[in-house]
Order: structure tokens, then C-alpha cells, then sequence
């Protein structure tokens, strides 16, 4: 097992315990997170499949906690993503929603937006191409 690599103010002791629970994702995923006012982002990194689900879910639900008003979930470094991880990201917007927390995804690689399309979810899901994600989504 490995542990959970997040940046999380230490001000926000919850997302800690969330990262400290029983979920622990593979080794090559990584999942920092940023508050910032008015939005966290959420930079995510590796595979975001079916071993990687579990944990993200646990973390995005904590982080959904202490989220300003906009989640912002970074997928420039995800190198893979399968129906079972995107499917996490849909449920954490649904969540998300019910708290009036507004989730975008930024700067998808290339097969994570293929994956996004092929799925149908990038018409659930925001998705903002841009790697500068302040410019797009900040708005």
C-alpha cells in the first residue's frame, strides 16, 4: 500500500483524515489539492481507472468539504483514464451539485478527452481544453 500524496492546508484537518483512511490509491497516482479563494483545484496525475476509483472518490468527497464554490479537477498529467475513474468524476459532480459546488475538468490529454468523448461524458462533464486554467475557467 502506498499513501496518498495531497497538499492540503493545514487548516482543513478533515481532507487529512480522508487521506489518512483505509482507501489508499496505486503508486502512480497522485492527487494534490489547492484552495485557493473562491475554488480548489484538484491536480490529478497517472491512471485514473477501475484500482484508482476507490481513492479518488474518497479524496474528491473530502475535498468537496472545504471546496469554495468552484472545483476545479486538473487532468494534465493523467496519462490514462477508464470508464470506471471518469465515472467517479461524474458522480463527484452530482455531488457536487447538491452542495452548489460547481465542477470543471481542465486540460485533458489527449486520450483522457478521447476517453471523455467515446464515453459520452464530455456532455455531462465540463470540459475546458486550456492547460492555463485560470484563463478559461476563472471566470
Amino acid at each position: 500500500m502506498t499513501t496518498l500524496t495531497a497538499t492540503v492546508p493545514a487548516t482543513v484537518p478533515a481532507l487529512t483524515s480522508v487521506t489518512a483512511g483505509l482507501v489508499r490509491p496505486p503508486d502512480e497516482v497522485r492527487m494534490p489539492a489547492h484552495r485557493r479563494p473562491g475554488h480548489t483545484i484538484v491536480a490529478l496525475s497517472g491512471a485514473l481507472d477501475g484500482a484508482a476509483a476507490p481513492a479518488l472518490r474518497e479524496h474528491l468527497i473530502g475535498v468537496l468539504r472545504y471546496s469554495g464554490r468552484l472545483l476545479i479537477l486538473d487532468l494534465r498529467e493523467v496519462a490514462t483514464a477508464d470508464t470506471a475513474g471518469l465515472a467517479v468524476l461524474v458522480g463527484i459532480q452530482r455531488r457536487a451539485a447538491g452542495l452548489g459546488v460547481t465542477v470543471r475538468l481542465a486540460a485533458p490529454g489527449p486520450q483522457v478527452a478521447a476517453q471523455l468523448r467515446l464515453t459520452a461524458f464530455d456532455r455531462v462533464l465540463t470540459v475546458h481544453s486550456t492547460p492555463d486554467i485560470h484563463a478559461e475557467i476563472a471566470v
